[in-house]
């Protein structure tokens, strides 16, 4: 990460491709911690597990993938899944059903915290935080947090229901 955040009218974010793709939050650019095995792992795991029932289950999943919060909010979540038809939009501007966030070792919970209410608050349904150190994840409503405990990632209508044991590593 680097020392001290980046400012940047909005307009020269939407023109660069940074690698990895980084937040824009109110004129800042904002890096991701991406880049550990067990990130990319993870991410790999849980993407090719919804990608391989995207037909049975109605949905359409994507990585890293830009969303438009507000004129001067864009995040980039590891994976959003639209229940439906792939999007038209190269930025969605629409609220996807549901975000995967995988905690990286750097990542503090005070900013993770603001990203997940940047998705609840835009209009997503379910909010996904699987941490690969540990091997626990939590679900997010704006109802209710929970800590998943019985091993199985889910969301209702459409109802997805991903194993933890067929995406996490082996330990």
């Amino acid at each position: 990460m680097s020392a001290s955040p980046l400012a940047i009218p909005v307009e020269e974010y939407l023109r660069t491709a940074f690698r990895p793709d980084c937040d824009y939050v109110d004129g800042t650019l904002i890096e991701r911690n991406v880049g550990e095995k067990d990130h990319s792992k993870l991410q790999f795991a849980l993407m090719l597990y919804l990608h391989q029932r995207r037909r049975e289950l109605g949905i359409f999943v994507i990585q890293e993938q830009r969303l438009r919060i507000s004129a001067r909010r864009y995040r980039v979540p590891d994976l959003c899944v639209v229940a439906g038809p792939e999007p038209d939009e190269q930025i969605f501007t629409r609220p996807p059903f549901l975000c995967v966030e995988i905690l990286s070792p750097e990542d503090r919970m005070s900013r993770m915290q603001e990203r997940i209410d940047d998705y609840l608050s835009f209009g997503v349904r379910y909010v996904w935080v699987l941490d690969p150190q540990t091997y626990k994840a939590w679900i997010y409503t704006t109802k209710a947090i929970q800590e998943v405990r019985d091993g199985h990632l889910r969301t209702e209508s459409p109802e997805i229901v991903v194993p933890m044991d067929e995406i996490f590593p082996v330990r």
